[in-house]
């Protein structure tokens, strides 16, 4: 049975896995680490493209199932120094404004995000002289204000650079980091230094009434 074909419920959780692949055959990292999340009680994985391969997302599902959990995690390569298309596309219809942020928006205040990411380009590249001319950390702020707006908490996300290239050895590894990670929230030691994300007050001035076309 291929990722994502199985029937999904909605049952409380204490994380929630969106996993986001545009072509699971070819994932040597990230369909393993699904795989993984699925082994492990207390965890809700949803295969975004084995779900919804029309884009048709069902909202009032997919609302439930983040609201039932603490932990949501965003699972994915890095494209284009963002998410795969199909992510950001549940992004725009789920965390809609009087649910999940402005004015009412309380859905999700208190939870964390948590963001594991593989890129192709090896850690090295990711530096002012490198081809990609940024570290990591500046392709991260669209991620850490959609937390933040959300009243949702952004922890330290869990990378591996160079995941065409990389060994067996080094694959075990972040396997079991992410495993033990995923196992043991929300007992993470650095959770204690993080302090709660303040509440972000978006005016209703600035959101078009319902029946005006947006930008």
């Amino acid at each position: 049975m291929l990722p994502g074909m199985d029937e999904f419920a909605n049952p409380p959780s204490a994380a929630y896995v969106l996993a986001a692949h545009p072509n699971w055959r070819e994932s040597r990292v990230n369909r393993k680490l699904m795989e993984l999340a699925r082994e492990l009680p207390g965890v809700t994985v949803q295969d975004l493209y084995g779900r919804y391969p029309d884009y048709d997302i069902d909202v009032p599902a997919e609302q439930e199932n983040v609201r039932a959990a603490q932990l949501l995690v965003l699972l994915h390569p890095i494209q284009w120094y963002s998410m795969p298309p199909l992510m950001k596309l549940w992004l725009d219809e789920v965390l809609r404004y009087g649910w999940a942020y402005g004015r009412g928006g309380t859905a999700l205040q208190g939870k964390d995000v948590w963001l594991v990411a593989t890129t192709g380009g090896p850690e090295s590249s990711y530096h002012p002289q490198g081809y990609n001319r940024y570290f990591f950390d500046a392709f991260l702020p669209p991620y850490e204000q959609t937390a933040t707006l959300c009243g949702m908490r952004f922890l330290p996300p869990l990378l591996l650079h160079g995941a065409h290239r990389a060994g067996p050895d080094e694959l075990q590894a972040h396997f079991e980091v992410f495993r033990n990670r995923l196992a043991s929230y929300p007992d993470w030691p650095e959770l204690e230094d993080l302090g709660a994300c303040p509440i972000v007050d978006v005016p209703t001035t600035d959101r078009p009434l319902p029946n005006q076309a947006a930008g």
